[in-house]
């Protein structure tokens, strides 16, 4: 509500007496105008002294003269049209303030809300702009791990692709050796059969020299006896007899010696191990044929006739990495390679060989500086193939290392498509090669072949731990077993 003072107006209403509008203010008439929803009062001051028309102090009760009743009435329309002038004046100074205040409240208003709204649309632009360097920034992650992505992906078909053609060749090579070991066990066969026939036809021959022999020593014995009756009665066909006799005994001695080197020479003679071959006077290390008994089964094994007094049987050689020893189980099991150069001689010949007598093992390591190790074992065995080839050991010594680098007694042995060992790694997988890995243990000659300087710091390579470390790969390597009671006098 909006009060406003003016100029001072003086109402002086005559009409009975002098009336006051009172609001409180004493002299003052109090006006109220309402324009919309806004209301103004005014409050304009009166007339002091507004007394009775009536200016006899002597109360007339007669009817007023007709020329102060007019005028009065005049004086009273010129108030009327003074005060009806002012309030003219007034609603106009009022519509013009009224025009003035709500054209500045618009403008405020309109400057207010466009602020307002400037400063909202500039918050909605930074706001817009930081999600656009967000949702940018996103973007980018996005694309470079969806490149990244891309990347690995194609990596890994190239890798995939790669492994399938290897798998491929491997495969083929599988083939192929599978082939070539089908076709020399037909040789195999045949040899065996041919070998079988022969024998045959040489037991035959015997059977009939020694029918001859006989034949002839009973016509010698007739001939002695006629000889005896004819040197009785006469002296000269007794020297002559005594002729015949010698010539009849160098005649039995040459036949008999005869027959003996031609049935020495048809029997083929066998031996199990190179002890055997070294008994029977071959004491020239090389390659011989081995035979186990009650078996046709035959190896080609090295045998060494020098070291310690010889008569040893050379179960594994390496020196030159020529022979991949990463092999399948089979592989281990029935050997490979070629006895003059690097090979594994057989897991089950081994075990044929260690179950029939006893044996002792020793390893000959090499490293690339020019020293030598030693490791034996006083006895050595192997068990059957239902229990994975199980090691057993007793009586270690030597100068490669003062504790035994090969797995705990009883180790199993693990090829790279047999995991027998007790780790969950697969040894031979990891280390590469066939061995008594126990749990990835301190020790592996059949690991990779690494050449002089790059065979340090190699997890996989040739490794006897307590003689050279773990990372170390040596140069050469022989494992060779021989009887327990062999002795080297012939």
């Amino acid at each position: 509500m909006l009060v406003i003072n003016v100029l001072t107006l003086s109402v002086c209403v005559t009409i009975g007496s002098c009336y006051n509008g009172l609001d409180g203010n004493m002299g003052k008439r109090q006006y109220q105008i309402q324009n919309g929803q806004c209301s103004y009062t005014f409050l304009l001051p009166e007339q002091d002294n507004c007394q009775s028309s009536f200016s006899d102090p002597v109360q007339r009760d007669g009817p007023m003269d007709e020329d102060d009743s007019s005028q009065r009435l005049q004086q009273l329309e010129s108030i009327m049209e003074n005060n009806t002038q002012w309030l003219l004046k007034l609603e106009n100074y009022i519509q013009d303030s009224l025009k003035h205040d709500v054209v500045q409240m618009q403008q405020t208003a309109v400057q207010n809300h466009t602020a307002t709204m400037i400063e909202i649309g500039a918050s909605l632009l930074s706001q817009t702009v930081e999600q656009s360097k967000k949702l940018t920034n996103v973007e980018t992650q996005v694309i470079s791990q969806t490149t990244r992505l891309e990347k690995k992906l194609l990596e890994n078909a190239l890798s995939t692709s790669k492994l399938e053609k290897q798998v491929i060749v491997q495969s083929n090579e599988i083939n192929k050796l599978n082939d070539k070991n089908s076709y020399l066990e037909k040789r195999v066969e045949e040899m065996e059969g041919q070998r079988q026939v022969e024998l045959k036809t040489l037991r035959e021959e015997k059977q009939q020299l020694e029918a001859l022999l006989l034949r002839q020593t009973a016509v010698i014995g007739q001939l002695q006896q006629q000889l005896i009756k004819v040197s009785s009665n006469n002296t000269v066909l007794h020297s002559q007899q005594q002729q015949v006799l010698d010539s009849v005994n160098s005649l039995i001695h040459s036949i008999a010696m005869g027959t003996l080197s031609a049935m020495m020479k048809d029997i083929p003679t066998t031996h199990v191990d190179c002890a055997a071959v070294f008994k029977s006077g071959n004491t020239q290390s090389g390659v011989y044929t081995l035979t186990l008994p009650d078996s046709t089964q035959e190896v080609k094994a090295f045998c060494d006739m020098e070291t310690d007094g010889g008569g040893w049987t050379v179960i594994q050689k390496r020196f030159d990495g020529h022979v991949d020893f990463h092999r399948t189980w089979q592989e281990y099991k029935k050997g490979f390679g070629e006895p003059s150069g690097e090979y594994w001689l057989g897991n089950d010949f081994v075990y044929k060989l260690t179950n029939v007598h006893s044996y002792k093992l020793r390893l000959q390591l090499n490293d690339w500086e020019g020293n030598s190790g030693l490791s034996q074992y006083d006895q050595f065995s192997l068990e059957s193939e239902e229990q994975n080839y199980r090691i057993h050991l007793k009586g270690y010594s030597g100068t490669a290392g003062k504790i035994s680098s090969i797995g705990q007694p009883g180790s199993e042995f693990s090829t790279k498509d047999a995991d027998n060992d007790k780790c969950v790694c697969k040894c031979s997988q990891l280390t590469t090669g066939g061995w008594w890995f126990d749990a990835c243990g301190p020790s592996n000659l059949n690991g990779m072949y690494y050449q002089q300087g790059q065979n340090s710091n190699r997890f996989n390579g040739i490794k006897w731990y307590y003689w050279k470390g773990s990372g170390y790969s040596l140069k050469s390597t022989t494992m060779m077993i021989r009887p327990v009671d062999f002795s080297s006098s012939l």
